[in-house]
């Protein structure tokens, strides 16, 4: 993780003290990292003085965020008045993943409000004259906790256990970093200075998953298929799965995990039936397989290892098209 310069830090201080009101949005279908950053930078524009509203299209899906949900409205509220207001958007490497959070389904670059982006996807599309966008970063909040101790010192207890809650959803628990990790060790062993409790941030990660997210990755694994000797694993969910064990508490990030922890397998693809024309898709990867690359054929991005897109197709036509896009891979 490289650590922000401070050209960086003033270009963030010189935006925030530019305007009086800001939206603070991630995005779509939002995890861990995005919502714990948002309520960071909320409250660091608190201890600014500045006026600010948490906004998420949602669906809030993942049971260990759903606390929050009541905390970000639906749609943000453009001000009319001569309030300067500008946008800050967290964990978000394209405006079409924020949603449908603006009237008449605009978005930032058609309302002609600064907008400041804060990322740290490998495939971002912002403008990096105001944007702080570090793929290094394994998390967002290792961005947005540089951010408050160089702007406003050490963050309250409550502020740390969000960015530390952020950074552990998004490593998995730290499974995900490597020998170039010490700067983000370092980070999360400040923020247990702090006052954070590393149990029972794990605690609230794992536990609170209905049974159903058990017998729906029964079904999972039950339907996963090898490819190129092993190398690459295939699963999917119908809408009838859906139907059946319910939108909530889904749990892809346990199948990633044991299926990544077979013999042989390099990449795993998860492919869900949203809509009878739509579908989204994860990949997940280890080592040098960089599953950005077929994430972006397919619209998406992400990073190396992990990445996602929204497509339009049906799973039975979606499979043979993601397989020969792996073909390069291996």
């Amino acid at each position: 993780m490289h650590i922000i310069t401070e050209q960086q830090i003033n270009a963030f201080k010189k935006f925030i003290d530019s305007y009086d009101n800001f939206i603070v949005v991630g995005h779509k279908e939002p995890d861990g990292d995005c919502i714990s950053s948002c309520l960071a930078i909320a409250t660091l524009l608190n201890k600014k003085g500045k006026s600010y509203q948490l906004v998420s299209a949602g669906p809030f899906k993942r049971p260990e965020i759903k606390v929050y949900e009541n905390m970000f409205a639906k749609e943000a509220i453009i001000l009319q008045t001569e309030k300067k207001q500008g946008i800050i958007i967290l964990d978000c490497g394209e405006f079409s993943r924020v949603g449908d959070i603006f009237p008449s389904g605009e978005h930032p670059e058609t309302l002609n409000i600064p907008t400041f982006v804060i990322d740290h996807h490998k495939t971002s599309l912002f403008d990096p004259n105001c944007s702080i966008i570090d793929s290094t970063a394994p998390a967002t909040v290792c961005i947005v906790q540089q951010l408050y101790e160089k702007l406003e010192g050490i963050p309250s207890k409550e502020t740390s256990e969000y960015l530390f809650f952020g950074l552990a959803t998004d490593t998995g628990y730290f499974r995900f970093l490597d020998e170039k990790s010490k700067n983000v060790f370092m980070a999360a062993a400040r923020l247990v200075e702090y006052g954070v409790n590393p149990r029972q941030i794990y605690d609230k990660m794992t536990s609170g998953k209905p049974f159903s997210s058990r017998k729906l990755l029964g079904i999972m694994l039950d339907k996963a298929e090898q490819y190129f000797d092993g190398k690459l694993v295939i699963t999917y969910e119908t809408m009838e799965d859906t139907k059946k064990y319910g939108f909530d508490g889904r749990d892809s990030d346990s199948l990633y995990q044991l299926l990544l922890a077979s013999v042989d397998v390099e990449a795993v693809v998860f492919i869900r039936q949203e809509t009878e024309q739509s579908c989204t898709m994860g990949f997940r990867s280890k080592d040098q397989i960089d599953v950005s690359e077929i994430a972006v054929k397919f619209g998406g991005g992400g990073h190396k290892n992990a990445a996602g897109c929204s497509t339009p197709g049906i799973i039975n036509n979606l499979i043979p098209k993601v397989i020969k896009e792996f073909e390069n891979l291996f």
